[in-house]
């Protein structure tokens, strides 16, 4: 560990959290040189929907680099480029109806925020932008103006311009519609808030601490949109891909947006790719308008191609999802009713969900002691306060109850207030 004390920049954060030398991963598991095995609650952040070196996704990844496939083609046209789109086309946006264009931007989510927020502000004539608090859409700086993080936004050593901050649904509390809001600034001439080029909502809030947006209110909001002909954008980059048991996580209010952005699980491998979905109207771009060098992964073509084959063809893999979703939502309940005294909330929806703490100590205990009972869970939140659930999809059911097993038993310990912690050991005696 010596080298990453010396020369690794101090900007690193999960391997602080969880400081082992790990070296080999399948599935829902990671291990470690010292041979211990950690259930995987982090999922490389919603990265790894389909699990660590998926086999199938593997076979096909592998093939291909045996028949010298394309590794790098920037924009050039590829078969490895015809055959996702064509499946992306077939397999998602038609059964959907669906029309986009789809725009691969440089690997990472940010990016095609950034790409994003310049569609529309080219094709409206517009700059600002409606962002909902904690909101988090990346760091580069067009898309940290929009996140809400104080932490994030605290590090970019210049004003962050062009953005209008709302509250997001249930921010203000239950029974106040924060779409409303919007539409009385929107309506007012003299509400100091500027005709936006388009709004930009999670539908399920990860980093910001797994606020679920209602159906009702992203109806409400995409109603809103189109009352003041402003676009609606969906970052579904960490929600979407099957996330909240569809692929996109706006499908179950029925709305369709005006452009999405995708990454994260995209490749279904954990390769880079990122993509804004867009409106054919909307794609006004001059050739290279918005570019980068890595924007045509063809590695993560292939894979992602295969997932979508794999786990999209019918209903059966998102309903499997949906199933699970339950398990954590009853789970994490229970340990809510068992040891609330106000101490203890559940949110979030499908896969994607949370135990809100009372402030971020008791949460930060509760991951380190899963963590100790071999569980690799994080923590999200303005105060890193909720203990949030982010395994891949397949998890088998034993595997994902067990997880829940140890989250329950490292609240019981942290709220006991225990002074002796067991050590290390495989989670499934943990889970006995």
């Amino acid at each position: 560990m010596k080298i990453f004390e010396e020369i690794e920049s101090e900007v690193q954060s999960y391997a602080r959290a969880f400081p082992r030398l790990f070296h080999k991963a399948e599935g829902e598991f990671l291990y470690d040189t010292d041979g211990n095995q950690y259930l995987d609650f982090l999922g490389g952040a919603g990265t790894l929907n389909y699990g660590h070196n998926n086999p199938i996704l593997k076979k096909a990844l592998m093939a291909y680099i045996e028949d010298n496939g394309i590794t790098h083609g920037l924009d050039l046209h590829t078969d490895a480029k015809r055959e996702f789109l064509e499946t992306l086309n077939e397999k998602i946006l038609k059964p959907r109806d669906l029309e986009y264009m789809v725009q691969f931007t440089g690997p990472t989510g940010t990016n095609a925020v950034e790409a994003a927020i310049k569609v529309a502000r080219n094709c409206t004539g517009r700059e600002n932008i409606i962002a909902f608090t904690n909101g988090f859409h990346g760091v580069s700086l067009g898309s940290l103006a929009l996140t809400g993080n104080s932490h994030h936004r605290g590090a970019a050593g210049v004003s962050l311009n062009g953005v209008s901050r709302v509250p997001y649904d249930g921010y203000l509390g239950e029974d106040i519609d924060t779409t409303a809001y919007l539409d009385k600034l929107l309506s007012d001439s003299s509400s100091g808030v500027d005709h936006p080029a388009a709004v930009i909502v999670e539908t399920v809030q990860g980093e910001g601490g797994i606020n679920a947006a209602s159906m009702e209110w992203l109806r409400n909001l995409d109603a809103v949109c189109k009352q003041h002909d402003v676009l609606l954008i969906v970052d579904d980059i960490q929600a979407g891909c099957g996330r909240t048991g569809r692929f996109f996580s706006f499908e179950e209010a029925g709305i369709k947006p005006d452009i999405v952005t995708l990454s994260k699980s995209l490749s279904g491998y954990g390769l880079p790719l990122a993509v804004v979905l867009l409106r054919p109207e909307l794609d006004q771009w001059r050739p290279g308008e918005h570019n980068g060098t890595f924007r045509g992964n063809n590695m993560a073509f292939v894979t992602a191609t295969t997932a979508i084959n794999e786990f999209w063809s019918d209903d059966t893999f998102a309903a499997q999802v949906r199933a699970k979703g339950q398990i954590i939502e009853e789970h994490l309940g229970r340990i809510a009713d068992k040891y609330g005294e106000g101490n203890f909330t559940c949110r979030g929806r499908g896969m994607m969900q949370g135990l809100n703490c009372v402030n971020g100590e008791i949460a930060g205990k509760i991951t380190k002691a899963a963590f100790r009972r071999g569980l690799i869970i994080e923590t999200s939140g303005a105060d890193d306060h909720v203990v949030k659930t982010l395994c891949p999809l397949i998890i088998s059911e034993d595997n994902l109850r067990a997880g829940l097993k140890i989250v329950e038993d490292s609240v019981a310990e942290v709220l006991a207030k225990v002074d002796e912690v067991p050590e290390e050991r495989d989670f499934f005696e943990a889970a006995e």
